[in-house]
C-alpha cells in the first residue's frame, strides 16, 4: 500500500498548485512578450523560437521580483490562455460573416447589439466571456 500513497503525493503536488494571475501579473506579462518580440532574438515564422520561455522567465523576475513566475507551467499556461482568448477576440472582429462586431479603444471591449451577440453565441459559447469583459491585450497581442 505504501507504494500507492507514494505515486499518488507527487502528482497531487504537482496538480494542485493552480495560480491566480493579477491584472499587474498580466500586463508585466504581455509587455515583456512585446518587447522580446520588438528585439527579434527569438522571433520566428510562427511565433517565437525554443527558449522564449526562459527568456520571459528572467524578464519578468527583473519586473515583478516577488512573483516568482516560473516558465513551466506558470508562463507557458498563461500564454496559452492569452492565447486563446486573443484568437476568441480576433475571430469576432475578423472573422468570415461576424459583421456587427467593433471595438471599442476606450473601454477595451468587443460592441455589437444584443442581436448579433445571440446569433454569434448560440455557435461560439466560448465567445461569451468578452460580452461584458475588457480585453485590454488584443492591440499589443495582434501586434505580435
Amino acid at each position: 500500500m505504501s507504494g500507492v500513497s507514494e505515486s499518488i503525493v507527487p502528482s497531487q503536488s504537482s496538480r494542485g498548485t493552480k495560480r491566480k494571475w493579477v491584472p499587474e501579473e498580466d500586463a508585466a506579462l504581455v509587455s515583456c512578450m512585446v518587447d522580446l518580440h520588438n528585439i527579434g532574438t527569438f522571433n520566428a515564422d510562427t511565433g517565437f523560437k525554443a527558449g522564449y520561455l526562459n527568456e520571459l522567465e528572467k524578464m519578468l523576475e527583473k519586473a515583478l521580483p516577488n512573483a516568482m513566475l516560473k516558465a513551466r507551467p506558470n508562463i507557458e499556461s498563461r500564454i496559452r490562455l492569452l492565447k486563446r482568448d486573443w484568437s476568441i477576440v480576433y475571430d469576432m472582429l475578423n472573422g468570415q460573416n461576424n459583421s456587427g462586431f467593433g471595438w471599442d479603444d476606450h473601454r477595451q471591449v468587443i460592441v455589437a447589439e444584443d442581436a448579433v451577440w445571440d446569433s454569434y453565441l448560440k455557435s461560439h459559447k466560448e465567445a461569451g466571456q468578452f460580452k461584458h469583459r475588457s480585453f485590454p491585450y488584443y492591440d499589443q497581442l495582434t501586434a505580435i
